[in-house]
């Protein structure tokens, strides 16, 4: 199961386009943030990205920025370039997208919305959107788009009334280890996680364990080996975002099947007995980012269920749900 997530995400790496950062020589404050964010966004949406700042007037290729671009693109396997335009009163961002054709290059040009709050970060996602929508209609028509010649238009970043939808989905694998504080039952079991984020906070993520270690319950007439397995459903903030390390927090909830069975001294018989429970959850962790797609996270998680479980084996008992402390640790990432 490792393996194939590796090989899905890999896959996922190996059809990213690579987009150039064009920044200025010297940047004002207002570009240096338009850089930060607009590398951000790329990595966000799984973009190999690259950063070169164009040459002096007079360097080789210098005083032409459609020429530079073109022999920059060659050189290195471009598919698209975001130039920042410094020096208006708002930054700009010129969006090229790079043909198999010279001179069939498209470049649109995305200013950011006078007096709008948090201009920069919205110029910088309107502008990842305007590359990624033409990339994605380039491929489908398997053509540049715009026609036979360069186009050149103006977007505006208008104020948004939320984050961009940007689909992605993230798989972790990893394990999960399930205790009780009220009678030390300890359980470790294999962990699978499924998030879909439309945005860089919130995600919906299912989670589920299971099929792992079974601890065994003793007393002087007899035993029992407990068996737990849990899905949960919700909302968490771990949705990808540039920044390497970060914090993550979830409310979940779902279901816990837990069975018991059991073994007793002759002339008794043991039994089996389950049981099924709403299970609530919160989670508070971390997420390490590596690799631009891969992440490791681990996170330590409250679990109540309604109704708890209680095993008697003789005189002994093991409450489980009341609560229950698990701590995951998964390695996943991102598509």
């Amino acid at each position: 199961m490792l393996l194939a997530l590796v090989a899905w995400l890999a896959a996922g790496r190996a059809r990213a386009a690579t987009v150039l950062i064009v920044p200025p020589v010297s940047p004002s404050a207002a570009a240096a943030e338009t850089l930060s964010r607009l590398h951000g966004e790329l990595l966000a949406v799984g973009l190999a990205v690259a950063v070169a700042t164009r040459p002096e007037a007079g360097a080789s290729g210098g005083t032409n920025p459609r020429a530079w671009l073109e022999r920059l693109a060659t050189e290195r396997g471009l598919d698209a370039a975001l130039e920042i335009i410094d020096g208006a009163p708002q930054p700009a961002v010129d969006v090229w997208i790079f043909s198999r054709e010279p001179g069939r290059e498209v470049v649109t040009n995305v200013v950011a919305q006078p007096g709008a709050g948090n201009a920069v970060e919205r110029l910088a996602i309107r502008a990842v959107d305007v590359l990624r929508s033409i990339l994605i209609e380039s491929r489908l028509n398997g053509a540049t788009p715009r026609g036979a010649t360069p186009a050149e238009t103006v977007v505006h970043a208008a104020p948004s009334s939320g984050p961009t939808a940007r689909g992605r989905v993230g798989l972790a694998l990893g394990a999960a280890l399930l205790t009780s504080f009220a009678d030390g039952t300890t359980a470790i079991a294999p962990l699978a996680r499924v998030e879909w984020a439309a945005g860089s906070l919130l995600a919906l993520q299912v989670e589920a364990a299971g099929l792992g270690s079974r601890p065994l319950l003793t007393s002087p007439t007899g035993s029992a080996r407990l068996s737990q397995q849990y899905v949960l459903a919700g909302l968490c903030a771990c949705a990808p975002a540039p920044r390497r390390l970060r914090p993550t927090f979830a409310l979940s909830a779902g279901a816990l099947h837990t069975s018991a069975q059991g073994y007793a001294e002759l002339p008794a018989s043991g039994h089996s007995v389950a049981q099924w429970s709403l299970l609530l959850q919160a989670t508070l962790g971390a997420r390490l980012s590596f690799l631009e797609h891969y992440e490791l996270s681990l996170a330590v998680n409250a679990q109540l269920a309604q109704p708890y479980v209680a095993v008697y084996v003789g005189d002994s008992v093991a409450t489980l749900g009341r609560p229950t402390f698990v701590v995951t640790l998964a390695l996943g990432g991102w598509r």
